[in-house]
């Protein structure tokens, strides 16, 4: 798989998929910009080298409607300090005949890919007519590497390719907590899984980890889907305690932090409680607390773990915050992710971009 340093981008298009997916309110005022900071110093990287950067994203609102990508645009002329145009579309003449104009450090900011049915239908010529506006593509979405969408999969199809900077550090820590860690390796999994594919990654992740500490939620999942695992002396459930399925209880909070306070290397993925109500967040901070307090290398991912610490002022304390959820608990659980293996191809096809297939 290639990587920055191996283009050279001076005057070149260069198509970068980012990870701007960041939750917004009702009124589409941005709440956390921990992915849209992420991506800055790869940008910043693009523009010295003098690229005409074309970057493109989704983005869901409120309620996981598809909305425009203007918040992104305003929030990274802030962090760039420089003017970001956001173009009316992704794809189509007006597009081409504005990047053609484009100066060596100019950025523009295309339109929500998912407003257009091609990009999750991973469909061909949506990614052709993508790949047209840039010389050279850059992968530096993790979060969205599980996807088989055109913006991830069909375009390195036509164009040379490479990873950015996010997506190589996050396949580097994750491959040390994959293939070499510290042990013990403890894995926190939260939040709610309630699909059998889900349960799959608990499964996966016990077989790497020395223990895996499961929340409330998953518990009901497991006893709902009588789910057995291969290791079940690894998978440490909560104690049924006299409270409420929404938050750890004491004893089980007792349980956890004994297994943490042992452990070498740290994954946490989601919280451990209903943290939407003040009154559920109890066991999630406690958690928290614990991992900041071990002596181990610590990972959090997933959306609302790194909104919860970073909310909370306890980011700082953590060795990384993955930008991944899904994506992180695939790599982990040894999954061959689409948009690496599409990096890691090689040379692209030998097609005209206008033709067919």
């Amino acid at each position: 798989m290639k990587v920055l340093s191996d283009f050279g981008f001076e005057n070149k298009k260069v198509l970068m998929r980012c990870d701007f997916d960041v939750p917004l309110d009702e009124k589409g005022n941005i709440l956390d910009d921990f992915r849209i900071e992420r991506s800055i110093p790869t940008i910043v990287y693009l523009t010295k080298k003098n690229a005409k950067l074309i970057l493109m994203c989704h983005l869901k609102g409120f309620g996981d409607e598809i909305v425009s990508v203007a918040p992104i645009q305003k929030r990274l002329a802030e962090y760039l300090d420089c003017p970001v145009i956001k173009a009316k579309n992704c794809v189509g003449k007006e597009i081409e005949d504005w990047i053609s104009k484009m100066s060596p450090g100019d950025i523009l900011l295309l339109e929500n890919l998912r407003f257009y049915a091609g990009e999750k239908e991973n469909d061909q010529e949506f990614a052709r007519n993508l790949a047209k506006l840039g010389d050279i593509y850059i992968n530096d979405a993790f979060a969205t590497c599980h996807r088989k969408h055109a913006s991830i999969v069909g375009v390195p199809k036509y164009l040379p390719s490479a990873a950015g900077l996010v997506l190589m550090e996050e396949i580097r820590i994750l491959s040390k907590i994959r293939k070499n860690p510290v042990r013990p390796l403890i894995a926190i999994m939260g939040g709610t899984v309630q699909e059998k594919k889900g349960l799959m990654f608990v499964e996966k992740m016990s077989q790497i980890a020395d223990f895996v500490l499961v929340g409330g939620l998953i518990k009901k999942s497991i006893e709902k889907e009588k789910f057995s695992f291969t290791s079940p002396q690894k998978i440490i459930l909560p104690v049924k305690e006299a409270m409420s399925d929404f938050d750890l209880g004491p004893e089980t909070l007792k349980i956890f932090k004994e297994k943490i306070s042992q452990a070498k290397t740290i994954f946490w993925s989601g919280p451990v409680g209903k943290i939407e109500e003040e009154r559920f967040s109890k066991g999630t901070m406690e958690i928290a607390q614990a991992i900041i307090s071990a002596s181990a290398f610590k990972v959090a991912g997933g959306g609302a773990t790194i909104d919860f610490l970073r909310d909370h002022n306890l980011a700082s304390k953590f060795n990384h915050l993955s930008t991944g959820g899904g994506s992180a608990l695939a790599f982990l659980a040894g999954e061959k992710l689409p948009g690496i293996a599409a990096l890691e191809e090689g040379e692209p096809r030998s097609v005209k971009l206008s033709g067919k297939p």
